[in-house]
């Protein structure tokens, strides 16, 4: 769950495919992560080889009533606890990792997740929480907080909390690893044949989105999968090879859109590392000698009275400060 307290130094992080593909390629590890608008069989068999979903929610309390699936207290696999505030993302990513047999990765993930091989939940969430590297790398993309309100005395206002949870094939079973909760959650067996794993994991993640009001937009979700452009480039040089030109060229297609996606990723996460106060201050320098910063912050509280007044329309809430 992400929040302001006991967050140990860790940032929120951004449910972006970005930000998770370049965590996975600082681990070392041969995966990406896509957004997912869709589970329809199409898009899922797009995706494969497809590892894990990974489900970002808004949280709410609820009582283990009414939770679906059952706790697994003998759950074989790797699930580590969250125990502070805003690490839901990479303990997530960390969960699923850990459950993918013969994975490829750095040294510094390899040494961790064998140094917890053995450990409890709990114990292997305070290490890997407390793993400076991994914090690091988590907090990198993460926005430069250059302005603080700490000592203002500002009245605090109650945000809502999103959390990540991941779910994955294990021992022919769907399990679902929140770091929030005591125990693994297992969701029913799968049928190999068809679409595996999958169809379960749909079955149960559409019930979850069901819960909430329709057309909420409380949730988003991403496919952690099998870097494609290694393996479109491996095919490419087959067909290459066997002068299979015309095949070669609708490859050729994919790997530049493939390839756009990565440049654009990269573009993107340059932006979230770069402390833009300099920029903002210059503009609002500009702004004043040109005489327009006045007309431009009454016209600003003008449009905020405006926001604020169709969020009280509709019962919600906005600080008029």
């Amino acid at each position: 769950m992400s929040g302001e307290d006991d967050s140990n130094g860790w940032q929120l992080t951004e449910s972006d495919p970005g930000v998770f593909s370049e965590l996975l390629k600082t681990l070392g590890v041969p995966l990406i992560v896509d957004d997912l608008y869709s589970l329809d069989s199409e898009s899922l068999a797009s995706l494969q080889p497809l590892h894990a979903l990974i489900f970002l929610f808004k949280w709410v309390s609820t009582s283990s009533d009414s939770m679906s699936g059952n706790y697994d207290p003998e759950f074989p696999g790797f699930f580590a606890h969250q125990v502070v505030n805003n690490a839901c993302a990479t303990i997530a990513v960390i969960n699923a990792l850990g459950n993918i047999p013969a994975l490829e990765s750095g040294p510094q993930l390899a040494q961790l997740m064998e140094f917890t091989n053995n450990m409890d939940p709990q114990t292997r969430g305070l290490v890997i929480t407390s793993s400076d590297w991994l914090r690091e790398a988590h907090n990198s993309l993460s926005p430069p907080s250059a302005i603080s309100l700490d000592g203002l005395e500002l009245p605090r206002q109650t945000e809502d909390a999103y959390h990540f949870v991941v779910y994955l094939p294990s021992m022919e079973f769907v399990y679902e690893l929140d770091g929030l909760k005591p125990h693994a959650v297992r969701h029913g067996s799968y049928n190999e044949s068809g679409e595996g794993w999958l169809s379960r994991a749909r079955e149960v993640i559409e019930n979850r989105i069901a819960t909430y009001p329709p057309g909420a937009l409380d949730f988003s979700l991403l496919a952690l999968r099998g870097d494609p452009l290694l393996l479109l480039q491996a095919e490419l040089a087959k067909l290459q090879t066997a002068g299979k030109q015309a095949e070669a060229a609708e490859l050729v297609v994919k790997l530049e859109s493939e390839t756009s996606k990565r440049n654009r990723w990269n573009f993107e996460n340059s932006i979230r590392r770069h402390n833009h106060v300099g920029l903002v201050h210059s503009l609002l320098v500009a702004l004043a000698k040109a005489g327009r910063l006045e007309p431009a912050k009454e016209n600003a509280k003008s449009v905020m009275k405006e926001r604020i007044a169709r969020a009280k329309m509709k019962g919600g809430v906005m600080d008029e400060s």
